[in-house]
């Protein structure tokens, strides 16, 4: 299966449905996680943001296979 530019552009417009529907249906949960997301140290942040990356590949692996 070739992947096209379209492809991408699908996914990263999903990726922005979803971001901004988080953000208008939960926007108070959402204000309160930033203020926590800030609290934490920069490593935690990393370490997290890594593991939502990695957990990303991986499904995207397992629905291309």
């Amino acid at each position: 299966m070739d992947l096209t530019w379209g492809d991408l552009l699908v996914g990263l417009g999903l990726a922005f449905v979803i971001e901004g529907l988080g953000y208008a249906i939960f926007a108070r949960p959402l204000k309160r996680l930033v203020m926590e997301v800030l609290a934490m140290p920069e490593f935690t942040v990393r370490l997290v943001g890594l593991t939502i990356a990695a957990i990303g590949v991986l499904i995207v692996w397992l629905a291309r296979a």
